[in-house]
């Protein structure tokens, strides 16, 4: 039998309401002993909670979930609270001196529910990244996953093949039977088909990209005012601004949003030739790492010279010296913010472009890597193969839909999955 657990599963205090939960075949005796009887199931109930000896420890409102029907599949407590941290310990600590109750891990909640069925693990890891979610792409995205999206699909997927493998099944262990025809052509068709929705949803952007943000460099020569730029762009002075050539010698990283899409904006070092400092070398080198990875470059160089496809940005535009690019995309001006909110929606346009479409599941890297799986195996079955060979090949793409959604998993990815969680969820 499990353990019962308990976990704080609210914010951090103090707060005006805490939500302490317990979970697990104890949960309705731990309440009992907290609050008395036990109240109506799923029914709030204004409760006095005591210790062992009678003292209050706080007035809450109490929830009682018995199992199975509950966020866990097990039966479930929701302690409503005052949000001081002293209540909140004086409960825990009652709750950690009962035998049989323990505190919870992190994710250790999520992972009951995945356990007993309540969630499959897709709909596991969009409650992951919605939890993490920091921006509107971001949590449209993890909802669906949450909702089932990527699950709905997958287990269509997975009884088309398990009705492909049963016609095979049936061809080889009844053959000699009258009432079973040879295998209908259509199959070949029905497999076409599915290796066609399969690799469709592969190419779509992964949601990876739409977690991470989509990487912005800026790059151009020393004083071409990449920095101020960036500084502007995040609202804050996160770049050392000076006229002298290199002083930004290494790249810096800062997570940004703008209309609500997910970015990394990168400053980086100057790009020169002639350099002989040999630590501000090293940060040439790194720019120059940091425009291989990018999605999106913002040239503030000499026209043309920048990476193919980079935006033409023309900075400074109020400088004295300032000279602008005949075909400058953006003429922009850290100082009067002149074309600033034009650059950004451009960035934020582009952005969104080369991330998932709103309304569009997207996959992990590790749902990625069992659909193809999965589409491998179909890829291996040809007409007029040995039906043996073409029964276990259909076996092996049924086996990748269930690694998909958690019906063959290891500790170990389980284990890395829900310690993203927080404690208490």
């Amino acid at each position: 039998m499990p353990d019962t657990i308990f976990a704080l599963s609210s914010g951090a205090p103090p707060c005006a309401i805490a939500v302490i939960r317990i979970s697990g075949p104890d949960a309705g005796a731990a309440l009992s002993m907290l609050a008395g009887e036990l109240p109506d199931p799923r029914r709030a109930s204004l409760r006095t909670l005591r210790d062992e000896e009678g003292r209050v420890l706080d007035r809450a409102l109490v929830l009682w979930f018995p199992g199975p029907r509950t966020a866990t599949g097990e039966d479930l407590v929701e302690l409503h609270c005052h949000g001081g941290r002293a209540v909140i310990a004086a409960i825990e600590n009652r709750l950690s001196n009962v035998s049989g109750l323990r505190r919870a891990e992190a994710g250790e909640f999520t992972r009951r529910a995945f356990a007993n069925g309540v969630l499959d693990l897709a709909e596991a890891e969009g409650l992951g990244d919605l939890l993490s979610a920091e921006t509107e792409l971001q949590r449209q995205a993890a909802t669906r996953a949450l909702g089932g999206a990527i699950s709905r699909q997958a287990e269509n997927w997975r009884d088309r093949v398990l009705t492909l493998g049963a016609q095979v099944e049936a061809v080889l262990d009844f053959s000699d039977e009258d009432d079973v025809e040879e295998l209908p052509g259509e199959i070949f068709d029905e497999i076409a088909a599915l290796r066609a929705e399969m690799t469709e949803w592969l190419s779509r952007p992964p949601v990876e990209r739409l977690r991470e943000g989509v990487r912005v460099v800026l790059a151009g020569p020393p004083n071409s005012g990449k920095s101020s730029l960036f500084n502007a762009l995040l609202r804050d002075a996160a770049a050392i601004i000076s006229p002298v050539a290199g002083t930004t010698r290494d790249a810096i990283e800062r997570p940004v949003a703008l209309d609500g899409v997910p970015l990394v904006l990168v400053d980086t070092a100057g790009l020169r030739d002639d350099s002989t400092d040999a630590i501000e070398r090293i940060g040439i080198e790194r720019a120059g790492a940091q425009l291989e990875r990018a999605d999106l470059v913002l040239w503030l160089g000499p026209e043309g010279e920048g990476p193919e496809g980079a935006i033409e940005v023309a900075a400074r535009a109020d400088a004295e010296d300032f000279e602008t690019k005949q075909a400058a995309q953006h003429v922009v001006s850290v100082v009067t913010g002149s074309g600033l909110g034009e650059l950004e929606t451009d960035i934020a346009r582009r952005a969104r472009s080369i991330l998932p479409k709103p309304g569009e599941a997207a996959l992990n890297a590790r749902q990625c890597a069992a659909i193809s799986e999965a589409t491998d195996a179909l890829a291996a079955i040809e007409q007029g193969q040995d039906f043996l060979a073409m029964g276990e090949e259909l076996r092996l793409a049924r086996r990748a839909f269930d690694a998909l959604l958690g019906r063959a998993s290891t500790e170990d990815m389980l284990d890395a999955l829900f310690g993203r969680f927080c404690i208490g969820k």
